[in-house]
């Protein structure tokens, strides 16, 4: 399906608008405890400057489509509110779209709604109820609501209210709603259907941090693994690339090609002694190889943090995701992203010292759960129920977020439903992306295909943020996963494959360097061993678990 085929499809509602673009016109449909903080039109390639005061997301996307922007803030309780922004394109599509955060940003990302604006979606995001940068938690030490907001009810709150304003701008109800987000994004489109199943048709979700009481502890104990810096076992960030250059070595051409990609991180056996530093070192060699203590500190983070009882608190990090550990791994402490967490929202006690971290931390948050953000409610028949799908997806690079708590959050799932008499293949499908770093990007001595139009991927790409959308020169369903999820959503074609994409110069993106299939988990994508390994057409989705989907 391309997007000219849509275009056909659709009575675009150019002349259906109900109302003028204005702050009175949205007051007047709006409930008491809302209010309009601005709306106005902005004009075809025009730039949409985003107010100075939103840390979280600071880039004015440009050459938009004609559309309305429009800002309204919400109460949700007595001591908090939420604010969400709307993108209302003259040329609608009849479709509504909700675009997910990162991290525990505060602000609304305009940037993502520019995408699909140029879809032609009435487009939009929610600030979570607070304004901050993605690693600042500081805001909520001792704010209950404000936590609450994060971690749902903002989202919930922000499309409830919306689909009503879109309805109401345009006299139509959206036909279909779909959300897309990644990484905390994720979290919220899995969390949303969860206790609210009915907000979308289609949900695509990548890298999610859905597990949030384990994954935010599991980033400071990671941290503290190559802690402190002065001790025998800790790796240097310039020896980072070291141990990249020895995995990429070691387990390239185990997955049957070598391409610098490791299609297979978990198939391959890896011999970390390799890198041992032998005797008589010199500046020289010591830049080049790893300790005997720094050996034992790779296998920790290469395997599962499991604690008390071999309960499993969060699973490791990926062979060839060497490239993003300097995020967990490089600094003094711990990621703010843990300690903060800790801190602001477990503890509420900003004086915390991170070295006191142990199992009973993992064990409390588990407990008050703040703001309800986890989504580990793994029965999702309510959703599947009401016709709902979801395309889920991790890159294989992944260091923010261990690509097998994606995997784990899909077994949970199967083992939860199946047993139940609900397949998950007709509605559930879940991607692995080699190569992928965090929801977008790949190393450059990899250059692994990781563009599908993702959530968060296509303000990676032109020269003008936010000017780019789809998939450039492969508008279609095939290679754009938005796409691919409404022809699974309206036509009932679910994607057997996706193919990424990797240009010479993402910027630019000027001529293709590689393009392959990306497949429905547990198959993979196998080199046919004829014709261009760049060509996807040479490669096919295999079962490589000898198993089948197809349950009695």
């Amino acid at each position: 399906m391309r997007l000219s085929d849509l275009g056909r499809m659709l009575p675009f509602a150019a002349a259906a608008v109900a109302f003028d673009c204005s702050p009175a016109a949205f007051q007047a449909i709006l409930p008491t405890n809302a209010s309009v903080a601005f709306a106005y039109p902005v004009a075809t390639n025009a730039t949409f400057q985003v107010p100075s005061g939103d840390v979280a997301y600071p880039v004015s996307p440009a050459k938009l489509p004609q559309l309305c922007a429009v800002h309204i803030q919400v109460a949700s309780s007595r001591s908090s509110h939420f604010g969400f922004g709307l993108y209302l394109p003259q040329s609608w599509n009849e479709r509504f779209l909700a675009v997910g955060n990162g991290g525990f940003a505060g602000g609304i990302n305009w940037l993502d709604m520019a995408a699909g604006a140029h879809y032609g979606f009435a487009t939009i995001s929610t600030d979570t109820g607070h304004n901050s940068t993605s690693g600042d938690i500081t805001w909520a030490l001792d704010e209950p609501e404000r936590v609450i907001d994060w971690g749902y009810r903002a989202m919930h709150g922000s499309v409830e209210l919306a689909k009503q304003v879109v309805e109401q701008y345009y006299d139509c109800k959206p036909k279909y709603n779909y959300y897309s987000g990644c990484s905390t994004g994720g979290r919220q489109g899995i969390r949303d259907i969860q206790l609210y199943p009915d907000d979308f048709d289609g949900v695509l979700a990548g890298a999610p941090a859905w597990w949030t009481s384990h994954l935010q502890t599991w980033t400071v104990k990671i941290g503290l693994y190559n802690l402190p810096v002065d001790a025998p076992h800790h790796i240097p960030v310039s020896l980072f690339s070291v141990v990249g250059a020895e995995v990429l070595k070691q387990c390239d051409g185990q997955d049957g090609l070598v391409d610098t990609i490791i299609s297979d991180p978990r198939g391959c056996d890896f011999f970390p002694e390799a890198l041992l530093c032998g005797p008589n070192i010199t500046n020289q060699t010591a830049a080049k190889c790893l300790m005997a203590a720094q050996i034992g500190t790779l296998y920790q983070i290469y395997n599962d943090y499991v604690d008390w009882n071999q309960t499993l608190i969060f699973p490791h990090l990926e062979l060839g995701s060497e490239a993003q550990w300097p995020f967990l791994l490089a600094a003094s402490a711990p990621s703010s992203y843990g300690v903060q967490y800790v801190q602001d929202m477990v503890l509420n006690d900003s004086s915390w010292n991170f070295w006191d971290f142990n199992y009973t931390i993992v064990e409390l948050a588990d407990k008050i759960q703040p703001g309800n953000a986890t989504a580990y409610d793994y029965d999702l028949s309510p959703f599947h129920k009401r016709g709902g799908k979801l395309l889920q997806y991790h890159g294989l690079s992944d260091a923010l977020i261990s690509t097998g708590s994606s995997v784990y959050f899909y077994k949970e799932v199967l083992k939860t439903l199946v047993p139940k008499g609900i397949e998950l293949d007709s509605w559930y499908r879940f991607f692995l992306v080699p190569g992928m770093q965090h929801c977008a990007g790949t190393p450059s001595d990899v250059n692994a295909p990781w563009y599908f139009a993702g959530a968060n991927q296509a303000g990676d790409l032109g020269v003008e943020p936010g000017s780019v959308y789809s998939v450039p020169g492969f508008m279609d369903a095939k290679h754009d996963a938005l796409l691919a999820l409404m022809a699974w959503v309206e036509h009932d074609t679910a994607p057997d494959q996706i193919v990424a994409t990797k240009w010479h110069n993402d910027t630019l993106t000027d001529s293709v360097l590689r393009q392959r299939p990306l497949c429905p988990y547990p198959k993979q994508a196998k080199y046919s061993g004829h014709g261009d390994p760049n060509v996807a057409e040479n490669w096919s989705c295999r079962d490589i678990y000898s198993m089948t989907m197809q349950h009695q």
